[in-house]
């Protein structure tokens, strides 16, 4: 990925989960909140009420090829969790990644830009 790095602290996954903002739909919850860094960072969970290890790992692929052909549209400098819902282990990988251009995308840039310009700076 161009722009990201890849989110594996649960102190960071916890911080987004309480302080960050999120949107939530069929397939997916968004959480973002700026992390003041010249690149994003980027995280994925898939519990296990999304099914077994099969279904689990087919929902972060999912994510994270949606993600990668969005990526070039995101503005630089926040942390993002995609949790994912049972619901995206029953759909392609084209209707996805159509999900995440379409709406997914335009939702990250509304809730990053609700952030006060302060808060997108520091670190």
């Amino acid at each position: 990925m161009l722009y990201t790095e890849i989110l594996n602290d649960n102190r960071d996954f916890m911080t987004l989960y309480k302080k960050g903002r999120y949107a939530a739909s069929k397939y997916s919850v968004i959480y973002v909140r700026p992390n003041g860094r010249p690149f994003n960072r980027l995280g994925i969970t898939a519990g296990k009420k999304i099914g077994n290890a099969v279904h689990r790992n087919r929902a972060k692929r999912l994510i994270r090829l949606a993600y990668r052909e969005s990526e070039i549209r995101l503005p630089v400098g926040m942390d993002i969790v995609i949790v994912a819902r049972s619901s995206i282990c029953d759909i392609k990988s084209t209707e996805y990644c159509a999900y995440m251009q379409k709406y997914g995308v335009p939702e990250i840039m509304k809730m990053f830009r609700s952030f006060p310009a302060d808060n997108r700076k520091k670190k």
